[in-house]
């Protein structure tokens, strides 16, 4: 399986905001996220890309089918729950661009899709000039019920790319939990990296 990436902007990302809809809904069902996803809201969600010029999805086709992608645009347009983790920081969400959602189906991890993701999104923070690149990390109780045995969590290869936690710098966001009736706040750690 080879992958094709694409950096899409402004009206180029409404081609892909349904097969996108339909990868956050499959690969953030999974821990940590456990998300229970609906397509309608979805789509307003990712209409933020869409209409934002400075927005960018990174796409990973296999073929013609959209098998992964991962968004970013600047915090200063990024929901207010993420720009409020900076409040009382040392740094300005103007100059931060925030790595959003990275999704990958499963069978096509590991060939490199993550880097190339990282690669094209913080290309595109430095083009608008940006000095920092940020995202942020679901945390879960190690003791989560649903957390599976065979989880290795992300951390080591953040690390790699420059990423690390901003201690006490997180950002809270609800979302409904498998199985569950109403949205909770979830805590999400953010990390950052100078560009």
């Amino acid at each position: 399986m080879s992958l094709r990436f694409e950096a899409l902007t402004g009206a180029a990302i409404g081609s892909v905001i349904d097969g996108l809809a339909q990868l956050r809904i499959r690969v953030f069902h999974d821990w940590p996220y456990l998300y229970e996803g609906d397509l309608a809201y979805e789509r307003g969600y990712l209409a933020v890309y869409r209409d934002n010029p400075r927005a960018i999805v990174a796409a990973a086709f296999d073929d013609d089918l959209l098998v992964g992608a991962a968004t970013g645009l600047p915090m200063v347009d990024a929901d207010a729950e993420f720009r409020a983790a900076f409040d009382g920081t040392e740094y300005d969400p103007a100059q931060v661009f925030y790595c959003a959602e990275s999704v990958l189906l499963p069978e096509y991890r590991g060939q490199g899709a993550g880097h190339r993701f990282f690669d094209l999104r913080e290309g595109q923070a430095r083009a608008l000039g940006l000095r920092y690149a940020a995202f942020c990390s679901v945390k879960r109780p190690d003791d989560h019920p649903a957390r599976p045995e065979t989880y290795r969590p992300l951390d080591g290869f953040w690390r790699k790319r420059g990423y690390a936690p901003l201690p006490g710098v997180v950002a809270h966001f609800t979302w409904r939990d498998i199985g569950e009736d109403a949205e909770t706040a979830k805590p999400l750690q953010v990390w950052m990296r100078a560009l």
